[in-house]
């Protein structure tokens, strides 16, 4: 069960004028409950004027050994009227306190022998950080190709540690750099890495068919534009791997005309189970947080998938989903958050 703890700030490290790298100390006792997989994200939440704030972010460390970490390290970015990238860039300073989820997501990678790649855009080269750093170091016989695409070589998050791998790893690690407005003196030709580009590039890089997992993580275009691409190659689904960093928000749907007039929710959550009703337009993770503000849930819009729970009766409407695979919607798996009542009776349970 996801649980929040206060952690200290250890260090704020600026990474470009618009984001910064935030250290965490996790203290001894802790460090148990904070063990994460190459790629998952912590969720951090303040309380801002009175309402709580809630946002996640990547884990860019490599994965810790059995004992948990000493410190986990995100990436943040500053988004225009973000009001928690806002705090972290411009008032959060070493010795503060912020609350901290547990880890959580499944946009991972424990290391085994194989060749990997990532199509990553901005940001999304935080959890990738991650993967390649722990992949590389722990798996001899792994290889890794990164393919990145930033704005500008001003704006590219973590460059020194990117560089640092191609140091350590420089047999096994491959990196490709594409800039979408401005020229480089090496690499690629600048612009962005749409469908198109990535089906001709993509081939002539690396032997496609050969790579045991791609892992695509960044803006909604850019991961569907790579999806696209990589299914036009070839690439089958179950090799394709995930995680975008920001969808435009979307109108609320317009009510189904098959939507049952009155529903409830029993909803099973850290062992205990409750019964209540569902009110009209709201969704299943509203209706669990009325009467358990423990649920667990990060971003509210279908991206992060903090929120999964597993579907045991009744039917539910979706609104969108980011961040469950086809394998888990098929084995019966939802986004509370998304989901409306399609029946009368709805079962979800959370600790699955």
């Amino acid at each position: 069960m996801a649980r929040f703890h206060p952690l200290r700030v250890a260090a704020v490290d600026p990474l470009t004028d618009d984001a910064v790298a935030l250290t965490f100390d996790v203290p001894p006792e802790l460090r148990p409950a904070y063990r994460h997989a190459p790629g998952q994200h912590l969720a951090l939440r303040r309380t801002l004027n009175g309402e709580e704030v809630r946002r996640t972010y990547s884990i860019c460390s490599p994965a810790p050994g059995p004992e948990g970490p000493r410190t986990l390290r995100v990436g943040v970015r500053l988004v225009d009227g973000g009001a928690f990238s806002t705090y972290a860039l411009k008032e959060l300073a070493v010795g503060d306190a912020v609350e901290v989820m547990t880890p959580a997501g499944r946009f991972t990678l424990e290391p085994v022998p194989g060749l990997y790649a990532a199509v990553v855009g901005g940001s999304g080269i935080t959890p990738v950080l991650s993967i390649a750093g722990t992949l590389l170091a722990r798996e001899p016989e792994a290889r890794f190709c990164l393919i990145r695409s930033d704005r500008t070589a001003a704006s590219t998050m973590f460059l020194e540690e990117v560089a640092d791998l191609k140091d350590r790893f420089p047999e096994r690690f491959q990196l490709v750099t594409a800039l979408s407005r401005e020229e480089q003196q090496a690499g690629l030709p600048s612009g962005r890495l749409d469908r198109e580009r990535l089906t001709g590039l993509l081939p002539a890089l690396l032997p496609v068919g050969q790579v045991a997992g791609w892992f695509l993580c960044g803006p909604f275009g850019l991961v569907q534009g790579a999806e696209r691409a990589l299914r036009e190659l070839g690439v089958a689904r179950s090799r394709i791997h995930e995680e975008i960093f920001h969808v435009d928000s979307a109108p609320p749907p317009a009510p189904s005309s098959s939507a049952p007039s009155h529903s409830s929710l029993t909803a099973q959550l850290d062992g205990r189970a409750g019964t209540w009703p569902v009110r009209d337009g709201e969704s299943l993770l509203e209706a669990v947080l009325r009467n358990r503000p423990d649920a667990p849930y990060a971003c509210k819009g279908g991206v992060c998938g903090t929120c999964r729970a597993f579907l045991v009766s009744g039917e539910v409407r979706m609104d969108r989903n980011f961040a469950l695979e086809p394998e888990e919607t098929e084995a019966g798996f939802v986004l509370a958050c998304q989901s409306h009542p399609a029946t009368e009776k709805v079962e979800l349970d959370f600790d699955r």
